[in-house]
């Protein structure tokens, strides 16, 4: 057993989501949201180091060494996966670990917790082709979200999954699909390496981990465009400022052709923001939902995307749901503080009657 193991054990025990590890403090765990010291004294750069090293792939380490910084997935068998980041800092090596649960949360679990989760969700799943972006802030729940998505299309379909990851997360057991996990760094140079080998390697689903840069982002519209399903994420806040962010990856002048294959390709968006739950121990997502129709495509063609949150608003009967309204339901449910929902609301206005000291109208 490698001696870090100790942490990842402790870190399971507490139902810790991250474990930070910085020479020159004790390490720390992340439990419900908030840091929590752990009673250890402060550790050195030499000795983490070694520890870090001691289950790092030896080209892992490399890169390290060469650039500050890499990321990879761990696992503990019977116990965990963990995404780790190994990066340096001005008292020395620092490590973050992220726990992949090793169980998935299928749809049937998040519609125990909350009786509203969407269940135009599954349908996403079950499309034979397109593009479904799944975004928010990091740590906002997407792999999960994504593993779930994944998870009912491997028990409903007969068809074969290609994940592309940096690092590999949420394992998938082929069931009614085969699952191939491709690891960036380890199985395949880059994101778009590998997009460029799966159109050769028969998918019928590719899940992107990361949409990050321009040719990445092109590959996986034409993947969607040539009959697969697409899942991908990106780092954005709300449905219109997924479809801008991908339009403004590419230079001006491509950004008109990219608009009509954009607008060919999307068929949901799901943003999304964790909060911490008030009723009980744990944290809760809220959801905003885009289901892309003509109207919707049009509106991406030609530019006009400051009009999609009003289709989501007047198109909930087809599964749209605006994230506002998601947060004032787990409000209303006493399940996150007005404080948390104001916070991270769209529309603060709506939020600002319930807090108990709100800021002056004009400020907001």
């Amino acid at each position: 057993m490698a001696k870090i193991d100790a942490f990842f054990n402790l870190m399971f025990e507490q139902k810790a989501s991250d474990l930070h590890l910085s020479a020159g403090n004790p390490p720390i765990l992340r439990i419900h949201g908030e840091l929590q010291r752990v009673d250890y004294p402060p550790l050195d750069s030499d000795s983490l180091k070694g520890m870090l090293y001691e289950i790092a792939p030896e080209q892992k380490i490399k890169v390290y060494e060469e650039t500050g910084d890499v990321d990879f997935g761990y696992e503990i068998p019977e116990v965990s996966r963990f995404r780790a980041n190994f990066f340096n800092q001005k008292n020395g090596v620092a490590a973050v670990f992220r726990q992949i649960p090793t169980q998935i949360m299928t749809f049937e679990d998040f519609e125990k917790i909350d009786a509203a989760f969407p269940p135009v969700l599954k349908k996403f799943a079950m499309l034979k082709k397109g593009l479904i972006l799944v975004t928010g802030p990091t740590g906002s729940g997407k792999t999960t979200t994504l593993a779930s998505m994944v998870d009912y299309a491997n028990r409903n379909k007969h068809e074969h999954i290609l994940t592309i990851e940096d690092p590999i997360e949420f394992v998938h057991q082929s069931k009614g699909c085969l699952v191939n996990h491709r690891e960036v760094g380890l199985h395949t140079e880059s994101f778009s390496s590998a997009l460029k080998g799966a159109l050769r390697e028969d998918p019928d689903i590719i899940l992107v981990g990361e949409m990050r840069d321009l040719e990445t982002i092109e590959l996986a519209l034409t993947a969607a465009n040539t009959g697969h399903l697409v899942f991908g994420t990106l780092h954005t806040q709300s449905a219109a400022k997924s479809v801008d962010r991908i339009i403004d990856v590419f230079p001006a002048n491509q950004q008109n052709k990219i608009r009509t294959t954009l607008s060919e390709a999307l068929c949901g968006v799901v943003a999304q923001n964790l909060f911490k739950r008030v009723d009980k121990k744990g944290r809760i997502a809220a959801l905003e939902i885009l289901v892309v129709t003509t109207g919707v495509a049009n509106l991406i063609r030609e530019g006009k995307t400051h009009q999609i949150p009003g289709m989501i608003q007047v198109g909930k009967r087809i599964g749209n749901q605006p994230l506002d309204d998601s947060i004032m339901d787990h409000l209303k449910m006493k399940r996150v503080t007005p404080e948390e929902a104001f916070e991270k609301a769209l529309d603060k206005r709506k939020f600002r009657p319930f807090l108990t000291n709100p800021p002056p109208e004009d400020t907001i």
